[in-house]
């Protein structure tokens, strides 16, 4: 039976048909220089994409970088464009569980299918840049600029309509950046990544300003004055046009709701009040209103007011998977991917205001390039104790070593080291099942709570549908 007859027949599926060829496409990519290591050029991404024909062409583009909220803020995007009916393709990374999350096609994770078929498609030509590579003595195509090639190769087949693509790390030499995009949006910029960016805000802030355009309509979040110069120069530099939150747009107000929260936003051409925004947290309603000015730019140029219903609609069915996400019920369990002191100041707010629990116990693994002290000190004020963990990432601390680091940094909560999240976990739902308003966030790592909804899911208490 051929693939085509294969894949028709209901009785088998995508799933279980594609499922293993799927993993192969991920171990393939996996044996390639990991995406903790990319190199800073260009190069080899154009290069594969010229011989495909050059598929990033074939849509618009939105392109979102930052250091905190970018995928929220990419995700948000899409969804409003999805609500004005446009086929849609989104680019986010890292991906929680499975590689298919970081590809979506339409609101839904790439089909195996579709993904084999593509990266097959793409693999003779991957081939003949590794060999050009090689006799030049440079590294072959990487991870993440595969992959990237990979996307642009499964959103041209599709087709879509347009593109809402998250920069991997930086902007300037990111493999995503061989995309021109009509729109660049910039989310807050803080200190991470130091090692591959810059030790200043400035340098790091030049290094994403790479991804604006000639003549690209640019929307920033607040920033603070170095990061705002850094992108008004490339602005000018390349004829662009700016519109900051403060000036051009701003988050008038929020109010918690259940589920979530209400927020009224002023936009760059129109006033949207009483919006429902299923997820938590003032720094998710900032991203909201980054996601609506940089929709407004690409749909009229920011000069053409957005339809409230269908601005409602995209809001109220926007996901934030693994951003202060409930997990599971009885006992309430969170996870957040904070894993930078920027990220855990807002998850502390956010907790703080959303939520109202009598004690909390974190669950925490945090990998070897972040910065651990910044995001202990941000969150051991919530915990009543802390379980200190590692995920299965080569990059992970070893959690003696982090629990080591605990003591020294968070005094006056008792910690407890596990080797493994599972152990972690369940000693930690058994204490706050213990006692009423008594709750588990997860958090510090990516990696680590993909690997908590891997064991809620195997062990049958991750909330239905809890992709909030």
């Amino acid at each position: 039976m051929s693939r085509k007859r294969e894949a028709e027949d209901p009785e088998i599926g995508d799933d279980a048909l594609f499922q293993s060829q799927a993993d192969r496409v991920y171990a393939e990519l996996l044996s390639r220089v990991g995406e903790a290591n990319p190199q800073p050029r260009l190069g080899p991404t154009r290069r594969a994409a010229e011989l495909l024909g050059d598929p990033q062409r074939a849509y618009p583009i939105i392109h979102v970088t930052g250091t905190n909220g970018k995928t929220s803020t990419s995700r948000i995007a899409e969804s409003i464009l999805r609500a004005y009916g446009l086929r849609t393709g989104l680019l986010t990374s890292p991906h929680l569980v499975r590689m298919n999350e970081r590809i979506v096609i339409d609101g839904d994770p790439i089909a195996n299918e579709a993904l084999v078929a593509n990266w097959d498609d793409i693999q003779p030509h991957l081939a003949m840049v590794d060999a050009e590579l090689e006799a030049a003595g440079e590294l072959p195509v990487t991870f993440f600029e595969a992959l990237t090639v990979l996307a642009f190769a499964c959103f041209a087949d599709a087709p879509v309509d347009v593109v809402v693509l998250e920069v991997g790390m930086g902007g300037e030499w990111d493999s995503t950046n061989i995309a021109d995009g009509q729109v660049a949006v910039f989310a807050p910029i803080a200190l991470d990544h130091m090692h591959r960016l810059g030790n200043t805000i400035l340098e790091i802030a030049t290094t994403k300003a790479g991804i604006i355009k000639p003549a690209a309509r640019v929307v920033s979040a607040k920033q603070v004055p170095d990061a705002l110069a850094a992108i008004e120069r490339a602005v000018a530099l390349t004829e662009s046009t700016l519109a900051v939150e403060g000036e051009a747009f701003a988050l008038e107000s929020t109010t918690i709701a259940v589920g979530g929260q209400v927020i009224s936003v002023r936009g760059m051409a129109g006033h949207y009040a009483d919006l429902f925004l299923p997820l938590f947290g003032d720094h998710q309603a900032a991203n909201a209103t980054l996601a609506i000015a940089a929709v407004e730019s690409f749909l009229g140029g920011g000069a053409q007011p957005l339809d409230h219903d269908i601005l409602a609609e995209g809001l109220a069915t926007a996901t934030s998977p693994g951003r202060l996400q409930i997990l599971g019920t009885e006992p309430t369990v969170l996870i957040d991917a904070a894993h930078n002191p920027h990220g855990a100041k807002a998850l502390a707010a956010a907790i703080g205001s959303y939520f109202d629990f009598a004690e909390l116990v974190l669950v925490m693994g945090i990998l070897e390039d972040k910065d651990a002290h910044g995001i202990v000190d941000a969150l051991a004020p919530l915990a009543s104790r802390i379980h200190v963990t590692q995920s299965h990432s080569d990059r992970a601390i070893p959690a003696e070593a982090l629990a080591e680091r605990v003591g020294e940094w968070a005094h006056e909560a008792p910690r407890l080291e596990f080797d493994d999240l599972d152990a972690a976990l369940s000693e930690a739902r058994e204490w706050a099942d213990a006692a009423p308003g008594r709750a588990v966030l997860v958090t510090g790592s990516i990696t680590l709570i993909g690997e908590a909804i891997e064991l809620a899911t195997a062990q049958g208490w991750a909330m239905q549908g809890g992709n909030r």
